[in-house]
């Protein structure tokens, strides 16, 4: 075995979905694209391309009628990838009737986990009932800190639904993380952040901040058009992330989506 299959062998392969937006009855529409459908075609593509995966991460939105049938969905549409799956709440969420379903062996209902010899993830919930932006409570803030300073020596992946950089697009960043310069804050006190992984915005972002890789990926259904300050659509499919962490602490990603045409939405929404 060469030292590149070795590398190889040692890094963890991560797959992300997010923002699926799912709905009790099937005909379930978020501006006329069938999320279902849309979140059950990305998982045969995914499987279909045959690559190998470690575990599945859900950053939030899974839901979007808070009910416990739209969560046995998504326990049952990702049952084809046969993956272990590390969720957080979005805004649309409803944690009570999320937490009806981790008794599936598919959820993995924590929200820290040390992956490989080199890796932790640790998995933030911005979650603010009743509003679409995020904020990360004191708690929440206080457990990314100890958990930093205690694997000081693993790379770290973050995870948390809402945007904590601003994307140039007025209709969504009012939406962002609030305080964010607090989460930022305790970022930056440590050395071993290497990314910050979010949803909500569902679109692609891959930006830089002191060092620290800030990603976001796009939806299982509908996408948002960058860099616009109105609501506005975008013409591209669904999609979803694909993450290589390797030993050294570097990462190498990739967002993949279906064929062009896929689930278009209803470009005259003004909103949602």
């Amino acid at each position: 075995m060469t030292p590149s299959d070795e590398s190889q062998l040692s890094s963890v392969r991560l797959l992300q979905l997010t923002d699926t937006h799912l709905f009790a009855p099937q005909d379930g529409c978020l501006l006329s694209v069938n999320t279902q459908e849309s979140f059950h075609a990305v998982v045969a593509e995914i499987v279909a391309q045959g690559q190998r995966f470690d575990a599945l991460l859900a950053t939030g939105d899974i839901s979007q009628d808070h009910t416990e049938a739209s969560y046995e969905k998504f326990v049952a549409g990702i049952e084809p990838l046969a993956l272990p799956c590390y969720w957080l709440p979005g805004n649309h969420d409803y944690k009570p009737c999320m937490n009806s379903v981790v008794s599936s062996p598919l959820i993995e209902d924590v929200t820290h986990v040390l992956l490989g010899d080199k890796w932790q993830v640790v998995l933030l919930d911005s979650q603010v009932v009743g509003v679409p932006h995020g904020r990360l409570s004191d708690a929440q803030l206080e457990f990314l800190d100890r958990m930093l300073s205690t694997y000081s020596d693993r790379h770290t992946l973050v995870l948390l639904h809402h945007h904590p950089l601003l994307v140039n697009s007025a209709w969504l960043d009012q939406h962002s993380l609030k305080d964010a310069d607090e989460f930022w804050n305790v970022v930056e006190k440590h050395d071993n952040v290497r990314a910050v992984l979010c949803g909500h915005i569902h679109q692609e972002l891959d930006e830089m901040r002191n060092g620290v890789r800030v990603l976001a990926t796009p939806s299982t259904c509908v996408q948002f058009k960058p860099n616009s300050n109105e609501f506005a659509l975008d013409i591209r499919s669904p999609g979803w992330r694909e993450l290589e962490l390797k030993q050294d602490g570097s990462l190498h990603t990739e967002v993949k989506r279906l064929t062009n045409g896929s689930f278009r939405p209803d470009f005259n929404a003004e909103g949602y």
